[in-house]
């Protein structure tokens, strides 16, 4: 975990005081003691730190409490339960640990997001794209800025691996406090809603959240799409934020729009009664020119290299989020031609081959559908499509994504993606059931020799594209990951086919 250099020292009695928590002192200095560090990692206790033990899906973190303590850790907070696990240190008790470390965090760094120009992304896709595009804009124009997301996070233009979408708080708020110690102006970042249901982002402050769309995902976690939606909506709300930005094409986004009460902005590619939208998209073989409106009469006429409808709605959000920043609209429209989005997502693989090939990160429905639409726009050839369905995540969307692979694609292989301890077999009955298998869709279990055949049945000027993925760099496989990177597969498929 990342943290700052300039030190924080609180008191454990302080803290308390702030959670409003039962004390254990396990000897007779704990409760005046102080902490310099937190965190909800055990293996990345450093000494005086507080140890956040939180409850998780399969085993509670107040089971590693003993090897915090043998790292420095100088006092735990946690719930009852975790309580009867620890000894031989300074408990918390609260009655919601998380919820706790959350608010905890933001106190011990002094609330950085407070500090800057925070905003945080929301939505099934787009958050990555929308993300990395604002902060390519305002790194562009010269302005400091942090970046946190599924992807990576970047702080100016230092950049670390991340682990999940939105960390948790106590890693969150000290990159923020990293960001702040290093003079950046602005944060972006992903906020997703498993974030939110499990209060990672409790305590923060944006202000600006935005939403891109919501579609079927996560739904082993949040079971129906209603509560999908109830748990995005709960960023929109004056607890979290001051503004709200939200793109009104999407029907969940039209329905958050009329429901919220923090302030809205509206965007629209299709509506130009919304306050951000297009009076003009010109698309060319190359390149794409934009006439944008805004807030105020604003225009910015531009052109990008970014393909698809979906990813104009990502750069149109991005560019209201700078604007609301405060960037120039002339320096805006300089930029837009450069900017390239992230990593993984329509990334193209060209070594010199007669055919288009690609791999995104689409890994539900509406993403599957929505990347095989704009590749259908690049050509008037086959469209070949690799994909898979994750194990032990929502199975509920299998079948819908196989429809979606069958309906958008030309030639469609099945395949593995990180099935991690499901049996794939039984992941790929569920993407096909119902569906005609013919020879055009076939199902090769092995991920890279479902690529290397894909490539293989590729004519001059068809396109192959593997989705899924994207930047992911392993295979989850009976639980051990196995290096594996699309891009690189796809790149050695391609150099032997000629």
């Amino acid at each position: 975990m990342l943290r700052p250099i300039d030190p924080f020292i609180k008191k454990v009695k302080d803290l308390a005081e702030l959670l409003g928590a039962t004390v254990d002192i396990a000897d007779s200095q704990g409760e005046t003691s102080t902490f310099s560090g937190v965190t909800s990692s055990s293996i990345e206790v450093e000494s005086g730190d507080v140890f956040f033990a939180l409850p998780g899906q399969k085993i509670h973190g107040a089971h590693y409490a003993s090897d915090a303590q043998a790292l420095g850790a100088v006092a735990v907070v946690t719930d009852e339960e975790g309580s009867q696990l620890i000894s031989g240190l300074p408990v918390l008790i609260v009655s919601n640990a998380r919820r706790a470390a959350a608010i905890a965090s933001a106190w011990f760094f002094n609330e950085p997001m407070r500090d800057m120009f925070s905003v945080g992304v929301t939505g099934t896709n787009g958050k990555t794209t929308i993300t990395t595009l604002c902060h390519q804009l305002l790194t562009g124009s010269q302005r400091q800025s942090g970046l946190i997301g599924t992807i990576e996070t970047r702080i100016g233009l230092d950049a670390i691996s991340s682990k999940r979408t939105t960390p948790e708080a106590s890693e969150l708020q000290s990159l923020v406090a990293v960001m702040r110690e290093r003079h950046c102006r602005t944060v972006v970042m992903e906020v997703s809603s498993h974030a939110i249901e499990l209060e990672r982002i409790r305590g923060g402050h944006f202000n600006l959240v935005a939403f891109t769309n919501l579609s079927q995902d996560h739904l082993d976690f949040h079971t129906t799409m209603e509560e999908y939606f109830q748990a995005k909506a709960k960023l929109f709300s004056f607890e979290y934020a001051e503004a709200a930005f939200v793109n009104i094409d999407d029907a969940y986004g039209k329905r958050l729009a009329e429901e919220i009460e923090i302030p809205t902005t509206t965007i629209s590619r299709l509506e130009p009664s919304a306050d951000w939208h297009y009076s003009n998209i010109d698309i060319g073989r190359i390149s794409t020119a934009l006439a944008v409106r805004g807030k105020g009469g604003i225009l910015i006429e531009t052109t990008t290299q970014l393909h698809g409808g979906y990813n104009l709605d990502n750069l149109l959000m991005a560019i209201a989020i700078v604007s609301e920043d405060g960037m120039d609209p002339v320096e805006i429209a300089a930029l837009v031609p450069f900017v390239t989005g992230a990593i993984g997502r329509l990334e193209p693989v060209q070594i010199g081959q007669d055919f288009g090939a690609f791999v995104d990160y689409a890994h539900s429905p509406d993403a599957v559908r929505n990347v095989l639409l704009t590749l259908r726009e690049m050509t008037q050839k086959k469209i070949i499509a690799v994909l898979g369905c994750g194990g032990d995540r929502d199975r509920s969307k299998r079948n819908l994504m196989g429809q979606a692979l069958v309906d958008g694609a030309d030639i469609a292989v099945f395949t593995s993606d990180n099935p991690r301890s499901e049996d794939p077999h039984s992941i790929l009955d569920e993407m096909t059931k119902d569906l005609q298998l013919t020879e055009l869709r076939s199902v090769v279990v092995d991920r890279e020799a479902a690529i290397r055949w894909a490539v293989n049945q590729a004519q001059p000027g068809d396109i192959v594209v593997v989705l899924g993925k994207g930047h992911e760099q392993g295979q989850e496989i009976a639980g051990v990951l196995h290096p594996f990177d699309d891009r690189r597969i796809l790149a050695v498929a391609i150099e032997a086919k000629r």
